[in-house]
């Protein structure tokens, strides 16, 4: 009779067990606020603080002399208030590095007594301010630097210890979506395996698509120059997902948009740039055109006007990533079963139905 009892009790939460163990964690929302947007962007994230898990000070660069230089002068308000309010709430204060000198990042990290300061330098300015962490955004290296920046990274991971060493990386996109023909002697400058060893999150530069995908630019029926459609996303984070743990693996999210000179060409189009802007630019400007922005077939707004007053292409695309195409990737990042996203950027000029999404 107790064996009879103590299987029908199993039996019974067997299947609650079940669920609880295949229950994925909430995903991590992060956000880098940039030293250019200094006011507008802490005060941004100040007023939306409980939406993070993390937030992202942009940040510190290297000088081509190997050492830190801190270009949001992180000690003065009003990041003051924002990290002490951060700390209080319990979400990770984790600053960025970037760097995207190609040169200076190789002669730096190819040279043993530099690149040890280097490490050096960071683990110190991590454990002198109180940070949870640090995030590695170096770009635009050549092939030829990729042993060095994963000794890099495995010297710097051992520093740190206990604190975070988040990296952020380039967009991979498939060969066969890239290439009608492979080359064969295609290299890259990140090594998968060792960003997955040394760094505790792997944040995805998942954004500034433009034509990179022959395959979706092909499948378009007119202009098509996404900040990130999903389907390229998605193909961009299971080719990562290879060699690099979804558990760690963070999409990254764009607020922001870009303007084109569009040229009809015998096949397709050519684009060139004209500027990036914030939604409002975007929205002011169709209202005063009289055009209604539309969604397009990357999930995000996008309209066409013809200038009168310029002596380049007189046609014009603005193309924008709003609160829907984020919630798209917000949906997308749960399908997937990956850690995060993380949001480029916060500085007041974000679409603000985006905080309704990120609740």
């Amino acid at each position: 009779m107790i064996l009879k009892f103590a299987l029908a009790i199993f039996l019974a939460l067997a299947p609650f067990s079940a669920y609880a163990k295949t229950v994925a964690p909430p995903l991590e929302i992060s956000g880098w606020i940039p030293y250019w947007r200094t006011a507008t962007g802490t005060a941004d994230a100040l007023a939306h603080i409980d939406s993070f898990k993390e937030i992202n000070p942009f940040g510190y660069t290297v000088k081509n002399d190997g050492t830190l230089f801190d270009a949001m002068k992180i000690g003065e308000e009003p990041w003051t208030t924002l990290i002490a309010e951060a700390k209080k709430r319990k979400i990770r204060v984790v600053p960025t590095v970037m760097w995207s000198n190609t040169e200076a990042i190789h002669r730096i990290l190819s040279n043993q007594k530099t690149r040890i300061a280097l490490e050096d330098s960071i683990a110190a300015l991590v454990k002198e301010k109180g940070f949870d962490g640090i995030d590695i955004d170096f770009e635009g290296k050549k092939a030829e630097t990729k042993n060095y920046f994963s000794t890099f990274l495995k010297g710097l991971y051992q520093r740190m210890g206990k604190k975070w060493v988040m990296c952020t990386i380039e967009a991979r996109t498939p060969l066969d979506s890239r290439y009608d023909t492979i080359p064969k002697d295609i290299r890259y400058a990140n090594d998968f395996i060792a960003i997955n060893n040394y760094c505790d999150r792997v944040r995805l530069m998942t954004y500034d698509q433009g034509t990179i995908d022959l395959r979706l630019n092909e499948s378009a029926l007119g202009p098509y120059i996404p900040i990130a459609d999903t389907k390229w996303v998605e193909k961009v984070v299971n080719l990562t997902a290879k060699n690099i743990s979804k558990k760690k693996l963070v999409i990254g999210v764009a607020t922001y948009g870009y303007e084109f000179d569009v040229k009809p060409l015998a096949e397709g189009f050519r684009y060139n740039l004209i500027s990036a802007f914030n939604q409002k630019y975007a929205l002011d400007l169709a209202k005063d055109l009289g055009v209604f922005p539309k969604r397009n077939i990357a999930g995000e707004l996008s309209f066409m006007y013809i200038s009168t007053t310029t002596e380049s292409s007189p046609l014009k695309l603005l193309w924008w990533s709003d609160a829907n195409a984020i919630k798209d990737k917000i949906n997308l990042a749960k399908k997937l079963g990956v850690r995060g996203i993380a949001i480029f950027k916060i500085d007041g000029g974000e679409d603000p139905a985006m905080w309704n999404i990120l609740k």
